[in-house]
């Protein structure tokens, strides 16, 4: 009994001794693991302090064709997201859909980004065709900072293995490596493309024959952002839509609610997107109307076929933007859904002024669209349709600025911005700063705390040109360039250079630097009184400007050969 009681003891000390040891180790354990979450928390926090990145891009959208902008169009996702934050109103883009790109995923100029001439390959600096190793793009440099990397839409800046998106820093990629095609098939605009060239992830990919690609570049972006959640990484997400660009297509549904709204014709409704845009606070009163260009046809002048068939254009081109807008709002909703909006900071923008390109009876394309499409009445906007809306809308769509896409004035130049996201405090406030496409890659820059390096996989690169917006949206700072910053822009000699108030604008080929005019912008949004004569100092100061720009830049003059 005794040495039975003595062993119960023992058993008892030894069972206490490993509760102790057991308590111990559970302490350890925890102090270990309560010091490892301390580490790491803190980055998983910081993690999650950094916003995702949405860029939408519209392809050829003019400035006045929201609703937030004054337009008629039915936009009222883009107009809810303009509620949210700012519209910039004096945003300024390339001329064309290439340059606007390259300079938009660099923060950098066109040619030192290699896209001196959209569409033009040469060896020469600045017009390589494709994006060059002088830059680093958005995807690539967020991507080196922890970000998941998508694209959807077109690419249209190199076609190379080396210069496709897979190999310029996206993770997962849907493109048209060309600048435009059918949006209901792979059938191709340009004869050394009969069939659209897609990728996707950097290998071939096919288009499913019936499928819209507004609806189907949205699908592919939300799966992809889709795709890798559960890590909890941020992403930046690029739709590079390629809506409203001709050709004009798009189901019978969203233009059928314009109908008969544009049958008073092209020049009526430039007269009342002026009087809208100053309605809606996106222009100054005393705004007035530059000239038609001269390519313009009066609408008295047309007969009642073409009448009718001009206001189909519109119906059209109306009902893409309204398709556009529908699946904007399908993302909104969708980052909503997975608890990602508040902290989604988003970018809405078009990459140049409104399109006046009339392919179909293009010199050059013309007579191979013309093999593979139609431009019958009956049939217009569906996939066997070719319709370009031209210069006569083109210019209503630019309205109150002087011509459209292709020229360095202000009607191709300058379009709608719009940004709203975590950290932009100014809501619903419309503001006429002087911002480009270089400020955005800075912007994003400053929100995923990524710094701009001097090398980038062992080449050195060209300092960013912009300036971030933060500051200035955030409401620290009531300016976001300097009345000294100088925008400077050239494409097949083509030109413009911007400082302050002021803006020297050359059109004219061939070039001659004598052909450049004086503008003030502030006082003249219709370019239409040239000041070099009675400001000769100031123009003197601005041809200044553009010698030392054209010569940092290498712009060739004639321009190279294609």
């Amino acid at each position: 009994m005794k040495i039975a009681l003595i062993n119960k003891r023992k058993n008892i000390i030894i069972d206490y001794k490993i509760r102790i040891l057991r308590n111990r180790g559970f302490l350890l354990l925890l102090v270990i693991g309560t010091l490892i979450s301390c580490a790491h928390p803190k980055e998983k926090n910081q993690e999650a302090l950094r916003p995702n990145i949405l860029l939408l891009v519209a392809d050829d959208l003019g400035y006045a064709d929201l609703g937030c902008y004054g337009s008629d169009i039915e936009t009222p996702n883009i107009d809810n997201l303009a509620a949210l934050g700012i519209r910039f109103s004096r945003f300024h883009t390339s001329p064309l859909c290439a340059p606007t790109r390259a300079m938009l995923l660099s923060g950098n100029d066109n040619h030192i980004a290699g896209m001196g001439i959209q569409s033009n390959q040469n060896t020469g600096f600045g017009y390589e065709g494709k994006l060059t190793d002088r830059i680093v793009t958005i995807p690539a440099l967020l991507q080196d900072n922890g970000y998941h990397t998508y694209m959807a839409g077109k690419w249209h800046l190199g076609r190379d293995s080396l210069s496709i998106p897979f190999n310029k820093g996206f993770e997962r990629s849907f493109v048209n490596i060309r600048g435009a095609g059918n949006h209901y098939d792979d059938q191709g605009i340009f004869e050394e493309d009969p069939i659209t060239p897609y990728f996707e992830d950097g290998k071939p990919a096919t288009w499913n024959k019936g499928d819209y690609s507004t609806d189907f570049y949205t699908d592919k972006l939300i799966e992809y952002i889709d795709s890798n959640q559960a890590d909890e990484k941020p992403f930046f997400g690029f739709a590079a839509y390629t809506s409203p660009h001709w050709p004009l297509q798009v189901d019978e549904k969203y233009w059928k609610k314009y109908e008969g709204r544009y049958d008073d014709g092209y020049e009526k409704l430039k007269e009342r997107r002026l009087e809208s845009l100053k309605n809606a606070g996106m222009i100054p009163k005393d705004a007035v109307l530059p000239p038609n260009h001269e390519k313009v046809i009066p609408w008295d002048s047309l007969s009642l076929d073409e009448k009718k068939k001009e206001s189909r254009k519109m119906e059209l081109y109306a009902g893409m933007v309204d398709n556009l807008d529908y699946n904007i709002g399908r993302i909104i909703q969708h980052l909503k859904d997975i608890g990602q909006f508040e902290n989604t900071l988003i970018v809405f923008m078009s990459d140049n002024g409104a399109a006046a390109e009339d392919f179909y009876s293009h010199s050059n394309f013309g007579p191979f669209i013309r093999e593979h499409f139609n431009d019958d009445y009956e049939t217009m906007g569906q996939p066997n349709s070719f319709i370009s809306y031209g210069p006569q809308w083109a210019e209503a769509g630019s309205s109150p600025f002087r011509h459209y896409k292709g020229f360095t004035t202000e009607g191709g130049i300058n379009a709608p911005m719009i940004i709203a996201g975590p950290n932009i405090e100014r809501n619903n406030e419309i503001h006429d700063e002087f911002v480009t496409l270089m400020d955005i890659a800075p912007t994003f820059y400053e929100v995923a705390q990524a710094t701009y390096p001097e090398k980038f996989e062992g080449n050195e690169i060209y300092p960013l040109k912009g300036n971030s917006l933060m500051p200035f949206a955030s409401g620290k700072s009531d300016q976001i360039h300097s009345s000294e910053y100088v925008f400077g822009l050239e494409h097949n000699n083509l030109a413009m250079i911007r400082k302050g108030d002021w803006k020297i604008t050359n059109i004219m080929r061939p070039f001659l630097e004598e052909n450049f005019k004086l503008y003030n912008i502030s006082q003249d949004l219709a370019e239409l009184n040239d000041l070099k004569e009675s400001e000769p100092e100031k123009y003197k100061e601005l041809l200044g400007e553009w010698r030392k720009f054209s010569n940092e830049v290498k712009v060739q003059i004639p321009p190279p050969s294609w």
